[in-house]
């Protein structure tokens, strides 16, 4: 606020804002693809170097969130679809309903109040010093942050399980299939989970990048030294160049899981394959 004219003027040079701004795109531009996002401007510190050692926190994060996700889903939504005419049924519809309406915040600090303050289960937040040559304490530090994820993704992943599994049950083939004599279950687990799991897998693309922004919030809750918690201290003390780094790399993370959901959608049904 105090600085003299010289100072702002070095400073300036420093980070290249005396030259014309279509100049500092192609400069920042040129240096990002090759890795090179800056310097911190409070720090100086490397970003792209902070971003890598902040990401061992976050990425095994949504990585254990997805997974949950997934584990949650899929049995919740085929056996709701099942039994989709039956009271338990209706209450696993209305259950991953209520599921998607609980906010973030409200789960998290809910588990650490059952599992860490009451039963000492999990910590209640925090991440080991050494990082991850103690895999088991990490894994415990990321077991209630990956299921507060996990179970509102989970709940929007079991409506899609949903509605996939009640249009299988639909087709001809699945009723083929009941016609030789298997049950409903039956004929679902041998002709109709991979059917129905394609589309669950394409929500599961978009779903893995809203992981990545509430990655932000859940880090927060626990005092998880990841990308999410650099990122609000950053913007609270007005670092720009490394918000504008982990924007940057958020977004890289989500063309790369759009990429890797493409290869697994391949993968899982030819027929993409053929239209593509």
């Amino acid at each position: 606020m105090n600085a003299s004219p010289e100072a702002l003027a070095q400073l300036e040079s420093d980070y290249g804002l005396d030259k014309p701004a279509v100049v500092q795109y192609a400069d920042w531009l040129t240096k990002a693809v090759r890795g090179d996002l800056g310097t911190s401007m409070l720090t100086g510190a490397d970003i792209a170097d902070e971003i890598a050692a902040k990401a061992t926190v976050t990425l095994p994060l949504i990585a254990l969130a997805s997974v949950f996700a997934l584990l949650i889903a899929l049995p919740v939504g085929m056996l709701s679809a099942l039994r989709h005419r039956k009271l338990d049924g209706f209450a696993l519809n209305t259950t991953s309903q209520l599921g998607i309406a609980v906010p973030t915040f409200w789960m998290g600090v809910m588990l650490i109040s059952l599992f860490a303050l009451r039963t000492s289960l999990f910590p209640a937040g925090g991440f080991p010093d050494e990082g991850w040559s103690a895999w088991a304490e990490c894994l415990r530090s990321l077991a209630l942050p990956a299921i507060t994820l996990g179970l509102a993704q989970g709940a929007v992943l079991a409506r899609f399980a949903r509605s996939a599994t009640l249009d299988v049950m639909q087709q001809d083939y699945f009723r083929t299939a009941r016609a030789t004599g298997l049950t409903r279950a039956r004929a679902l687990h041998v002709h109709g989970v991979r059917n129905a799991l394609i589309p669950v897998i394409s929500v599961l693309g978009v779903q893995i990048s809203t992981l990545i922004v509430g990655a932000i919030v859940v880090e927060n809750v626990f005092a998880l030294p990841g990308i999410g918690q650099m990122l609000l201290q950053d913007v609270a003390i007005r670092d720009y160049p490394k918000v504008q780094g982990i924007a940057v790399s958020a977004t890289a993370m989500v063309f790369v899981v759009g990429l890797l959901i493409d290869v697994v959608m391949a993968a899982a049904d030819p027929r993409s394959r053929r239209t593509s």
